[in-house]
């Protein structure tokens, strides 16, 4: 069985895109994020320490997305599977980056990557 703890909508405005203007003025981003992890221990035992902080998880992912610029939400989606992954106890993960006010020719209502992840 495989235990998943979920952060979704993640708000973010960032810089990513390969259009100066997206580079330039910016816009919002949404970020969720699903982990995949053993929860015996914390659902028997009641202590933080075995599990992921997510509090202190989305405070990383924020600032990793809003702190740095790529082109790719592709990229984006897969640096912050590389941060998920490095914490302890992670066994998966699956990001999914959403740009609803991405610049195409047609109205859509959302532009999204997803990425899966495991560990080792």
């Amino acid at each position: 069985m495989t235990d998943r703890i979920r952060l979704s909508g993640i708000e973010v405005f960032a810089y990513h895109g390969v259009f100066p203007d997206e580079k330039e003025n910016g816009q919002l981003f949404v970020v969720d994020v699903t982990i995949e992890v053993d929860l015996a221990a914390a659902t028997a035992g009641d202590d933080l320490a075995d599990t992921v902080d997510y509090g202190s998880l989305a405070s990383e992912i924020h600032e990793l997305v809003a702190g740095e610029r790529w082109n790719l939400i592709e990229r984006v989606a897969g640096r912050v599977a590389d941060l998920v992954l490095g914490r302890p106890l992670v066994q998966a993960v699956e990001v999914t980056v959403h740009k609803p006010s991405a610049p195409v020719d047609v109205v859509t209502s959302d532009i999204s990557v997803t990425v899966h992840r495991t560990s080792g």
